[in-house]
């Protein structure tokens, strides 16, 4: 486990009429504050990342679909420096994942349909507080390719 990373279980409530998915609430321990909520859609085999932010905290959950979400802890003085932690979210794993600043995060669609990723973030997005990486071409030591364990 990375340090600062959180994951947590949420409940799924289904019923006749449909299933309600929590995700965050401002009495959770693991609430930090509000800067925006997004929705993020990935196709299958993509992947979006290679992401690293200054202040933001992220908090996903994947509310459809099936992703592989991939951290990596480049922090200097971090405990777990070098750490890669992997992580599948959907419909088995419905968990919200809180990955703190400075942690390098991407995700991988996997299945056969499109998946459906919400943020909760601490902070309003700013590009000019983020670094971006291509998720092939980089330092972080990570191959994206099907592995059979």
């Amino acid at each position: 486990m990375i340090e600062g990373v959180r994951i947590v279980s949420r409940a799924r409530i289904p019923d006749e009429r449909g299933t309600v998915m929590h995700m965050l609430k401002s009495t959770d321990p693991e609430f930090l504050g509000f800067g925006e909520i997004y929705f993020s859609t990935v196709y299958p085999g993509v992947v979006k990342g290679w992401h690293q932010h200054a202040e933001m905290t992220l908090n996903y959950v994947c509310v459809h679909g099936r992703i592989k979400l991939v951290l990596f802890d480049d922090r200097d003085g971090s405990p777990t420096r070098g750490e890669i932690m992997e992580r599948f979210l959907g419909p088995d794993d419905y968990s919200l994942v809180q990955i703190p600043p400075g942690v390098w995060n991407a995700f991988k669609g996997m299945g056969n349909e499109a998946a459906i990723v919400a943020n909760c973030c601490t902070h309003p997005h700013d590009p000019s507080r983020s670094t971006r990486l291509d998720p092939f071409d980089n330092h972080i030591p990570y191959d994206w390719g099907v592995r059979q364990h």
